[in-house]
């Protein structure tokens, strides 16, 4: 007999880039590709992140806009997140960021507030995306989310380890993408076991 722990956990997953070719969103797909039995990954449209305006309070006051909406629905609907960030001047790229942005508002209505969430990143540079995740995390602690310590996936000279399909060629990446999936679960499995006590 199933239990409640043993069933299905649903993490959507957000690439900040809206690049066709993107490595972030590649580096999405080899993580739904590497996840461990128990965890389904849904990735957000990069047709409907694209729509999404740039924050504005006095549009907020009106309403969400409906790729805004989309978006917290995802979010509410999942258990937990995986964010995969390029790294613009060392620092998270606007479109992720805005993104963001609009999920966490209304503070007291944000689907945000304490969902588990995994960090990842592809770069061509040669820091990988580590500054760009400092900030995420920054981002997530405001927001009670608890990340995923380790392990850290800092893809760098992400041009080497992606085949012309966009496909994650590289053995020891593909190997820390998978462990930072069953990483995000185990997280996900405590806090489902600890929230049917």
């Amino acid at each position: 007999m199933s239990t409640e722990a043993d069933a299905m956990i649903r993490v959507l997953g957000i690439a900040g880039s809206l690049r066709e070719g993107s490595y972030n969103r590649a580096l999405l797909r080899a993580a739904r590709e590497e996840a461990p039995d128990g965890l389904e990954i849904e990735i957000f449209s990069n047709e409907i992140l694209k729509r999404i305006p740039l924050y504005n309070e006095d549009v907020r006051s009106r309403g969400d806009p409906e790729p805004v909406e989309a978006l917290k629905e995802g979010i509410r609907g999942a258990d937990g997140l995986v964010i995969a960030t390029p790294e613009y001047n060392h620092s998270v790229p606007g479109v992720l960021k805005n993104a963001l942005d609009w999920a966490s508002r209304p503070p007291d209505e944000t689907p945000l507030h304490g969902k588990p969430v995994a960090i990842m990143g592809a770069s061509t540079g040669s820091w990988g995306t580590v500054r760009a995740q400092m900030h995420l995390r920054a981002f997530f602690v405001d927001h009670d989310m608890p990340a995923v310590r380790e392990p850290e996936v800092l893809v760098r000279d992400a041009e080497e380890k992606f085949d012309d399909e966009g496909r994650l060629t590289h053995d020891v990446t593909r190997y820390f993408v998978g462990e930072l999936m069953e990483a995000l679960l185990r997280v996900l499995r405590r806090l489902r076991e600890s929230s049917a006590r």
